[in-house]
This record gives C-alpha cells, structure tokens and sequence, in this order.
C-alpha cells in the first residue's frame, strides 16, 4: 500500500529542506503562514541532534541518498548542512523571481486541476509536473545551466499552485519532492557540496 503522501523515510530529507527553504524565500508566497504546518505534519523531520555515519558507515539503501531512519532516528549524512540549504534556496528563490513572469497562467492552471483531482495516482501527477518543467525549462530563454533551471522551475510552480489553491499545498509539496529526488538528487548533493 501506497504510504501517505507526507510523510517520507528521510531518504528524501534534502529535496524537503531545499524546497522548503525556497518557499520560506521566495517573493509572493501568499500561504506563508501554512508552513509551520508543513513542518509539525512530519513533512520535514527535525535536524536536529542529527547522528552522521561512522568512517566506514555505508548507507544501507542504494547509495546515493541523503539519509533514512534508524530506529525512528534521522540519519543524514555530514553534508546536509542547514545553513547551506537555506543559502543555496535563497538564490535559487531570486532566480525563481525572476522567472515567475514567464510562467503562463495555462500552465499553472493546468496543474492545478491536475492536483485537483484525488483520482490521479502519484505517478501520474508526478509525470504532469514533469511535463510542466520540462516545457518551461524549453520555453524560457535563459543561461542558467538545465538542471538549475528544472528545480528552480518545479519550485516555483509549487508555490504557483499554492498561492491559487492553498489546500494543495502538502500534496504539491510532496508531489514536487518527489519529482526533484527522482530526477534531480544527485544534481543537489553536487551543489550542495560545492
């Protein structure tokens, strides 16, 4: 069975710290007051008290993720540094600024009634943001390197359909969360890391 849509095993930790983080910055987020909530429905575990692998602790999943849970404990690996994120989703939210007046409204409408409807499987509506982004990410003319402008562009149609239906918030949250760990992970832990 499909687990809730909000709450996630920590292998996903970083894309939930960065996308949240980018809502915190960004310009024009008009549920600014809705994301306590994101955080107290367990949609980012605390990083708080975080335990970090011994020398040779390889991770137990496939190897390329950012951490799990031990004994409903988050274990991250050193380098997710909150710091970082915060500074990395501040740039990426002026970048997000700038791009917000190319997106057209049929595009953000569209999203919406796809979250809109309950029936559309994960999958499924995780492959319409994709779409989106993707068509975007063409459509702009722009000399920021793809990937960058691929997360920056799945981060602002969050915020897009958020700010329109601010009931979606959590299923777009996560929806994008998964887009960005399927797609664009190792992209993050590179920028992270530099």
């Amino acid at each position: 069975p499909e687990q809730p849509d909000i709450y996630s095993d920590g292998s996903d930790h970083m894309e939930r710290m960065l996308l949240f983080a980018f809502l915190a910055e960004s310009s024009g987020c008009e549920f600014r007051e809705q994301l306590p909530f994101l955080q107290s429905q367990g949609i980012l575990c605390s990083v708080k008290g975080v335990q970090s692998y011994d020398s040779d602790g390889e991770l137990q999943t496939d190897g390329n993720r950012s951490g799990h849970l031990q004994n409903g404990e988050l274990v991250l690996d050193p380098e997710v540094n909150e710091e970082i994120v915060r500074t990395i989703a501040a740039q990426l939210a002026e970048i997000g600024d700038q791009l917000d007046k190319q997106i057209k409204a049929k595009v953000v409408n569209d999203l919406v009634q796809h979250f809109l409807n309950e029936n559309l499987p994960r999958e499924e509506i995780t492959r319409c943001l994709s779409q989106a982004v993707e068509g975007l990410a063409r459509a702009i003319p722009s000399d920021l390197e793809q990937e960058k402008a691929m997360l920056v562009l799945a981060m602002l149609l969050t915020k897009k359909v958020a700010n329109q239906v601010p009931s979606l918030l959590q299923r777009v949250f996560s929806t994008t969360v998964n887009y960005i760990s399927q797609h664009l992970h190792n992209y993050i832990v590179r920028m992270l890391r530099e």
